[in-house]
């Protein structure tokens, strides 16, 4: 502990795995390699395929390079922590390293949702609006989108550490997870903390909920100028090009939403629940979206089987 007056900041925090069953943690690990080694390959893989196919430079392939960086960049904040604990038992994490990857983990999460959005306007304008979709999302259009949308994920969370570094910690330092979360180590602090619950719930509501709220309306949008097309074939072609980025945006969202209302008001939850609505929240989309969006684009998938047929030949 570091001592000045009558402020104590913790030299490091414990981090926990999954409560109760600690004697299993290195069988656990088995799914938890799995998840993660998906989630590696198959956004580095979806990255590949995009960059080597000039039939896929386009923004709705553009975006879908933001979004699997962003889950690659998730994946990699998350899995020294975890696979630490699981197969070493290492619990200790510093408060500077702890607070920086807590840091990380919400940047990404809130570019994630960003992305999300910028991926339902862009399936607004190309249902919608077809012949000015090219003329509106031209590539440096996209661009400054996606500066804006890293830009507004780092200047919106920067005061966070600042906010958990003023605060006096005392007694308790064991964190929820195997990972660092600003709820989870705001709660450990002993002095008032009413500035970091309201800064993060207005961070919160003002980011990912205003995203939340423009994808649905998007997609009330798309839904209007899908049920206007003549006939049921053409309904059908338009909804299929939607149907993985839905996948994606129920993937991200409903942990998002569970985790954060668990943090907030579910004292009474069990800590198990906790722990897996964190792991599916932080985990499940990386290692799902290559595969959503692999199974469902046709493009995506004839790209790939060309890649591996050339190198067979």
């Amino acid at each position: 502990w570091e001592f000045n007056g009558s402020f104590y900041q913790p030299s490091s925090f414990l981090m926990m795995g999954i409560p109760g069953l600690e004697a299993l943690h290195p069988w656990i690990s088995i799914p938890f390699c799995a998840l993660y080694l998906s989630a590696l390959l198959g956004n580095c893989v979806i990255l590949f395929i995009i960059r080597r196919t000039p039939s896929l430079h386009e923004p709705m392939y553009y975006f879908l390079c933001m979004l699997a960086l962003t889950d690659l960049g998730l994946a990699l904040c998350t899995l020294p922590t975890t696979l630490g604990l699981f197969w070493f038992g290492v619990r200790r994490i510093g408060f500077d390293a702890c607070l920086t990857q807590m840091y990380f983990i919400h940047i990404l999460s809130f570019i994630e949702s960003s992305v999300l959005l910028a991926m339902a306007f862009d399936r607004f304008m190309a249902i919608s609006h077809p012949l000015r979709h090219p003329a509106i999302l031209t590539r440096s259009t996209v661009l400054k989108i996606g500066l804006a949308i890293v830009l507004r994920g780092v200047l919106s969370l920067l005061p966070i550490p600042f906010l958990l570094k003023r605060l006096t910690y005392c007694g308790r330092t064991e964190l929820s997870h195997s990972f660092c979360f600003h709820p989870d180590i705001m709660n450990l602090a002993c002095a008032d903390i009413k500035v970091n619950v309201f800064y993060g719930m207005i961070i919160l509501l003002s980011t990912v909920g205003t995203d939340f709220i423009f994808i649905v309306l998007s997609y009330i949008l798309i839904i209007r100028t899908v049920v206007s097309l003549t006939t049921r074939e053409e309904c059908l072609k338009a909804l299929n090009t939607c149907v993985s980025h839905i996948c994606a945006v129920l993937v991200f969202f409903i942990p998002m939403i569970g985790l954060s209302m668990i943090h907030r008001f579910g004292k009474n939850v069990p800590p198990l629940v906790n722990t897996l609505v964190a792991y599916t929240y932080l985990i499940i989309p990386p290692a799902l979206n290559p595969v959503i969006y692999s199974i469902k684009s046709t493009h995506i998938r004839e790209a790939l089987l060309r890649a591996l047929c050339r190198k067979r030949g």
